[in-house]
């Protein structure tokens, strides 16, 4: 591979000899992306020797494309969103260098998949009350505990996981970070059926599972700084998503909208005019977004986003079901099901309005995401907090 300067016609250089050497037509997928992460081609504007070369991050779009032209594959990006939205950003910004060499690679060809063990039955809206401990043994913690909510466990090879190592200080200050491997003893995984009939969600509860203390991410008691990491790349990926326009959820009801005639009603259009423009405007702020994102790490402008996603989503789905009248009442497969990925446009109208509902509550709730932007965005006075300065063992359960 030729060296060349880190500007788009040195990346143009670059990805064509990637091209030449891995023939996409010729190559298996796997090789392919492994070469493609090789050369520093997969996050242009992460570090070389972990799949970039410190570009600016403005310049992926030069690789995306000469790649796209020439049929070369992509890593699923929707299948291992949790890997590449939250896992890597944090990893790369808080990981050793061993870790970030082991877990990065493999995390973006899709060869490992990541899932957040987060939120607990206790502790969702309030997830710094978590209560899943992890007890130091030597080299290795232990840890006992039940998750919730939980994306893609049934498919994950590792978790990134926040556990209370010292229940005698503040909820936030007793917290640590941890990869967890899924395949460890005493890690189980049973399906949530949702109300679209489907269990893309979890339970795991961990049992005595053996964590090395190499697996740490981050400071002992430091797992609420890391894991404010995540949450915060975790609402830019959900909310500010790379989208066409049209794309996500107002295409589908455009789409009706031309080819139905017979549906439409003044006041149905009015409605729909005013969702189109909202959908606009909130694809071009999270392109805004995503160029600020160039410059440094996400800020609570992200839960902002993610608030808009989820309310759009919801009121556009309800308009549609409103639109096709009977037929938006119809749900094609009530089967229990394990999806890979989350699919809205490639379904019906009746699951993309039982889908939507999770939009407010996933990635933080509504409720946390409006206190973040008044507090974090717009300054407003911090409301009452009363167990701030109270050990976590005091609170009460």
């Amino acid at each position: 591979m030729t060296d060349s300067p880190v500007d788009a016609a040195g990346l143009r250089r670059r990805t064509r000899d990637l091209l030449a050497a891995h023939p996409p037509a010729t190559t298996d997928r796997p090789d392919f992306l492994r070469a493609r992460f090789d050369a520093g081609l997969a996050w242009v504007h992460y570090p070389e020797g972990l799949g970039g070369l410190g570009a600016p991050r403005s310049l992926q779009a030069v690789v995306d494309a000469e790649l796209e032209a020439a049929g070369a594959p992509d890593n699923d990006p929707r299948r291992i969103g949790i890997g590449l939205g939250m896992v890597a950003p944090t990893i790369l910004r808080h990981g050793t260098e061993e870790q970030k060499r082991r877990h990065l690679r493999p995390l973006w060809t899709g060869e490992e998949v990541w899932c957040q063990l987060f939120s607990e039955p206790g502790a969702g809206s309030d997830l710094a009350a978590l209560g899943t401990r992890a007890v130091r043994d030597g080299d290795h913690w232990v840890v006992d505990g039940q998750k919730v909510w939980t994306s893609s466990a049934h498919l994950a090879r590792w978790a990134i996981l926040i556990a209370r190592t010292d229940p005698g200080v503040p909820k936030h200050q007793g917290i640590t970070y941890f990869l967890c491997d899924m395949t460890d003893p005493g890690v189980e995984v049973r399906p949530l059926r949702q109300i679209t009939g489907e269990a893309e969600f979890n339970e795991v509860f961990l049992t005595g599972v053996r964590i090395p203390d190499s697996h740490r991410l981050g400071g002992i008691g430091d797992g609420w700084r890391v894991a404010r990491t995540t949450l915060m790349n975790e609402r830019v990926s959900i909310g500010g998503m790379r989208l066409p326009r049209e794309g996500g959820m107002i295409g589908p009801v455009a789409r009706t909208w031309r080819e139905r005639p017979e549906l439409r009603t003044h006041d149905l259009h009015q409605r729909l005019l005013k969702l189109w423009v909202e959908a606009e405007v909130a694809r071009l702020t999270g392109e805004r977004l995503r160029q600020q994102l160039v410059a440094g790490q996400p800020g609570p402008e992200g839960s902002g986003m993610k608030l808009a996603f989820a309310r759009l989503n919801q009121e556009i789905s309800g308009l549609e079901v409103e639109l096709l009248g009977e037929e938006g009442l119809l749900y094609d497969d009530w089967r229990m099901r394990r999806p890979e990925l989350v699919d809205f446009t490639g379904r019906d109208a009746g699951y993309r309005y039982l889908r939507s509902k999770g939009n407010s509550i996933e990635g933080g709730t509504s409720e946390v995401l409006l206190n973040i932007v008044a507090e974090r965005v717009l300054g407003l006075p911090a409301e009452p907090r009363t167990d701030k300065d109270v050990a976590w063992k005091d609170l009460a359960k």
